[in-house]
């Protein structure tokens, strides 16, 4: 298979998977509610749904190294189709019990970022052999996840309302099948190409002293220090309003699931045209000024608009504003990354990333759904929309959020105390 091919296989499986993915999250809320649970039933359910995601990335990425990229995306999405095939058939035989559908959401979101993780490292090196620029590689890849929710999201909606939740995990399992399938036959023995000025890959020194050295690795940049701060931030945010205050908002003011993937639907459709788009363009803007302002009107207009309490068609408005702007941030972060970690070092550093900007979804979603139950719903948007700004202003302030700037890709890992800057997702 050639590199072309090969490449665009892989933007195929992210597609596959990470549609399976948005299913669930639509899905979840709403297996909840039809068992008759709260506000805050929503939230412990969205925060069993993403510890598992900060866990996995934390600790799987040296494991990703050691079981190869391919296999550790097939085996991220089996278990997902036999975790969330396990939901319906609990359900309809013997039963389901509350702790029964939260172990099995959060064993299902164990294997997802070391999955990802395994393809995202694949990316350069088929992009390079295909002779596609890093960061138009990067935005693909990008639009290829916010493509998944323009899938995922109407049709997980459209199914809920048509046969019901339970029976809609059950087709997500299936789509989780198939890209485990798709993956196993198109991405197989594809492998990290070394890149030009590469040195050689380090032999590993035991699982423990790898994920030491990726922690030393993350943790001595200035750059990556702030950049996390600012995600973990605003995932956390972004968490309470997607896992919970939407979710609740579709089901109190709007027409129920129909809506909530309408709204995540025309989120993603527009986030998906905004990466594909930046792609052709990200070479030749700064930027840190670039970042602010898409990072700015990606959460202002889609969280303010609900805390209006408006209806359907200005929520719409909002998620095309908010998810074009959106579409800019990670092929950025994305191209930077790739920019500065060592090739060798990657899966485990991607985890790493990733997780440290993780770390407050799980708390967000449980935010989100008892912060509803205690001052409401359109409140808790509009503390939210508030916060959201103000954070993602920061970069303004200069300092070491300038070297988030262009600068020659750097293959091998600093020495220790090096100024070489990396940064996070």
């Amino acid at each position: 298979m050639n590199a072309h091919r090969r490449l665009r296989s892989l933007l195929a499986v992210q597609v596959v998977s990470r549609t399976g993915n948005v299913a669930t999250t639509i899905a979840v809320p709403f297996v909840v509610l039809s068992r008759g649970g709260s506000a805050t039933d929503v939230g412990i359910a969205a925060f069993a749904a993403t510890v598992p995601i900060v866990l996995g990335g934390a600790f799987g990425g040296v494991l990703v190294e050691r079981f190869g990229f391919v296999r550790s995306s097939v085996a991220s999405d089996l278990v997902s189709a036999a975790t969330l095939a396990a939901i319906p058939l609990l359900a309809w035989t013997v039963g389901l019990p509350a702790w029964a559908l939260l172990a099995l959401v959060f064993l299902g979101g164990l294997f997802d970022t070391p999955g990802e993780s395994g393809r995202r490292v694949l990316l350069p090196g088929l992009a390079t052999a295909a002779g596609i620029p890093l960061e138009r590689a990067v935005g693909h890849f990008e639009a290829s996840v916010r493509f998944s929710v323009l899938l995922g999201a109407p049709a997980a909606g459209l199914l809920i309302g048509a046969v019901g939740p339970l029976p809609a995990l059950a087709v997500t399992a299936a789509v989780f099948a198939a890209a485990a399938l798709l993956a196993a036959v198109t991405l197989r023995g594809a492998t990290v190409h070394p890149e030009p000025g590469a040195g050689s890959a380090e032999p590993s020194s035991g699982y423990w002293r790898d994920l030491a050295s990726g922690l030393r690795f993350c943790a001595r940049d200035p750059l990556f220090r702030l950049v996390i701060a600012l995600v973990l931030v605003t995932n956390l945010l972004d968490a309470a309003r997607s896992t919970a205050l939407l979710p609740l908002y579709a089901d109190r003011l709007l027409d129920g699931a129909q809506s909530l993937g309408l709204i995540s639907g025309t989120y993603g459709g527009a986030a998906f045209l905004g990466s594909l788009l930046f792609g052709y363009v990200a070479h030749r803007v700064p930027r840190r000024i670039t970042f602010v302002v898409c990072f700015v009107l990606a959460g202002g207009p889609s969280l303010v608009v609900p805390a209006l309490g408006l209806g359907l068609p200005w929520v719409l408005g909002a998620c095309v504003v908010s998810g074009l702007a959106a579409g800019a941030l990670n092929p950025i972060l994305g191209a930077v990354e790739l920019e500065r970690i060592p090739s060798h070092m990657r899966a485990r550093v991607f985890g790493l990333l990733s997780a440290g900007s993780w770390a407050g979804i799980p708390l967000g979603g449980l935010f989100g759904g008892i912060a509803a139950d205690g001052i409401g719903v359109t409140t808790t948007f509009g503390v939210v929309a508030v916060v959201y700004t103000v954070v993602t202003l920061s970069p303004l302030l200069g300092g070491s959020w300038r070297l988030m700037e262009r600068r020659p890709v750097v293959t091998d890992a600093p020495a220790v105390g090096s100024a070489v800057p990396t940064t996070a997702r």
